[in-house]
């Protein structure tokens, strides 16, 4: 199983949904930068279950306990270890599942692969193990804020309701004013009750959130097989219920020519620049040093309540109704992972090239 991202900024996650506790070490982060555990505890928090009515009713106080690599609330330069303990497991939820197969969910995949899976709310295929990255990605961004890098993530669309804004006509002051992290308030009201509705049906939904990446300098990313993009990709599709990744205009650029497409060349200042961004601030599979934006998208949550006809681990017909406690919509909570990934691959990046 690979539980390592990263080459000279590294992260390696443990830990599962219903076990003790999850975590992980960050290796390779510079000596010095401030390790701001007040921030650090903030970004978890956007994350943490039990937000809102929107969310997952479990209850964790997910409070980060860091046990290495900080001395005098700086890094010192070696493995900086952290643990998040488990408090409110309700194992006994999941006993219906022991030998059951929910549809769309690693279940079946993880025990013809490995001979063996934890029920228990999935095990490490649980979205519980994206608590570790979200605090490994503020480390990161912690660092980048040293070089000037700002990275910022929202959600853009739930089912069929979208944004009619984009991330540079927007005002992403906005995104933690509402649950479902919309910087466009009168849409995020129309999410927000679909999601509810949805919620009430035993069902779920996906979405998209948008990112942008402020402050990249020239030159991140490694030709052929590191490129920036392609780095990006990884690190989002890496992520519990993502189905896709598209940056600059995307899949929305195959309906236009070249000659509306291409990013022209312009003098700005002492400064190369571009008359537009298209490319998403990546040319070559190398930063430019315009703004990097990008989108990922998210299926729906594969439990459900809902009842779906499925087979057991003798390959049996079994209908299932689900039970537990899950989100109806990962979106609102996966911005703070979106951007926590983002961080990581950047700070690897930015690491290698200097």
């Amino acid at each position: 199983m690979s539980n390592t991202i990263g080459k000279l900024f590294t992260f390696t996650s443990f830990g599962e949904s219903h076990g003790k506790g999850i975590g992980g070490i960050v290796d390779g982060c510079p000596p010095g930068i401030e390790i701001d555990e007040t921030f650090i505890q903030n970004e978890l928090n956007r994350r943490r279950p039990g937000q809102s009515a929107i969310s997952t009713p479990r209850k964790e106080g997910d409070k980060v306990e860091f046990l290495s690599g900080i001395f005098d609330g700086k890094s010192t330069g070696t493995p900086i270890a952290f643990v998040i303990w488990n408090e409110n497991q309700h194992s006994s939820d999941y006993d219906h599942l022991k030998e059951v197969y929910r549809p769309s969910h690693a279940d079946f995949t993880y025990q013809q692969k490995y001979g063996i899976r934890d029920h228990r709310g999935g095990g490490r295929s649980s979205a519980r193990e994206t608590a570790s990255r979200v605090v490994a990605g503020a480390i990161a961004k912690l660092a980048l804020k040293n070089y000037g890098i700002d990275i910022t993530a929202f959600t853009s669309q739930v089912g069929h309701i979208a944004m009619s804004q984009n991330f540079e006509t927007a005002d992403l002051s906005l995104i933690e004013s509402n649950v479902v992290r919309c910087p466009q308030p009168e849409v995020a009201e129309k999410m927000i009750e679909y999601i509810k509705e949805l919620k009430k049906e035993g069902d779920s939904i996906g979405g998209i959130i948008s990112c942008v990446i402020k402050g990249v300098p020239v030159g991140l990313g490694e030709p052929i097989f590191d490129k920036l993009q392609a780095r990006l990709a990884q690190a989002m599709l890496s992520i519990n219920a993502t189905h896709g990744f598209d940056y600059g205009r995307g899949f929305e650029g195959v309906s236009l020519k070249g000659s509306e497409m291409n990013d022209s060349f312009v003098k700005d200042g002492d400064k190369v620049s571009t008359k537009t961004n298209n490319s998403g601030g990546v040319q070559g599979g190398i930063s430019n040093g315009q703004d990097i934006y990008f989108r990922v998208l998210f299926k729906p949550v594969a439990t459900i309540s809902k009842k779906q006809d499925t087979l057991d681990i003798h390959t049996n017909e079994v209908e299932l109704e689900a039970r537990g406690r899950h989100d109806p919509c990962v979106l609102p909570r996966a911005v703070p992972i979106v951007e926590a990934m983002a961080a990581l691959t950047l700070i690897d990046l930015y690491l290698t090239k200097n």
